[in-house]
């Protein structure tokens, strides 16, 4: 069983715009399937974006470790999860980064928690791929790093458009990566196209 995270400051006030908010779409918040909802939700929103109180950076340099290795690292299928900024919807899909090591790498959970601290965030899914990639190489200093993030939009998939299956994909590179070559060996290693040992 998963214990109780804290919750920050505001939780109560947040939950009394809930209610508020239940009162508006012509509910009644005092019936009984109801009266817990705003707390709940408030609690939920608040786990929802807890990214706004990590900070990325950190995560890296807390597992900071001299390497010579200088080769492609890719952590890749990184299940996320995200808040659309513009409807409050969720959208949801996979990370995959690589970057190229100079003299540093760090651990390879701490390249998903990044991912994750970013996610638990409002975004747009563009800006959360560049976010991801900015962090790496401002912390890093690789010799390039790159992103590609694919998500399906519930905000596409509920309302507007209701077209079920899209999916978006997003990239940003830097460094090594800027060259055709390098990207190609990524999205190869991506598609599993390289040689298993």
């Amino acid at each position: 069983m998963n214990p109780e995270p804290e919750y920050r400051e505001g939780l109560d006030e947040l939950a009394g715009h809930y209610k508020s908010v239940l009162t508006l779409l012509g509910e009644d918040p005092e019936r009984e399937g109801l009266q817990k909802t705003p707390l709940r939700v408030a609690k939920a929103m608040q786990v929802l974006t807890r990214g706004y109180t990590q900070d990325p950076h950190k995560v890296l340099t807390d597992a900071l470790f001299a390497e010579k290795y200088n080769q492609m690292v890719i952590v890749k299928d990184i299940d996320f999860f995200s808040m659309c900024e513009h409807h409050m919807l969720p959208f949801y899909g996979k990370a995959h980064v690589a970057y190229i090591p100079n003299g540093y790498i760090t651990g390879l959970s701490k390249i998903a928690r990044v991912v994750d601290i970013f996610s638990h965030r409002l975004q747009v899914q563009e800006r959360l791929t560049q976010q991801i990639k900015d962090c790496i190489q401002d912390t890093l200093k690789p010799l390039g790093v790159m992103v590609v993030v694919e998500a399906k939009h519930m905000c596409m998939q509920m309302r507007g458009i209701e077209k079920q299956n899209s999916i978006t994909t997003t990239s940003d590179f830097s460094g090594a990566f800027n060259q055709a070559k390098t990207r190609e060996e990524f999205m190869n290693l991506l598609r599993g196209e390289s040689k298993r040992i």
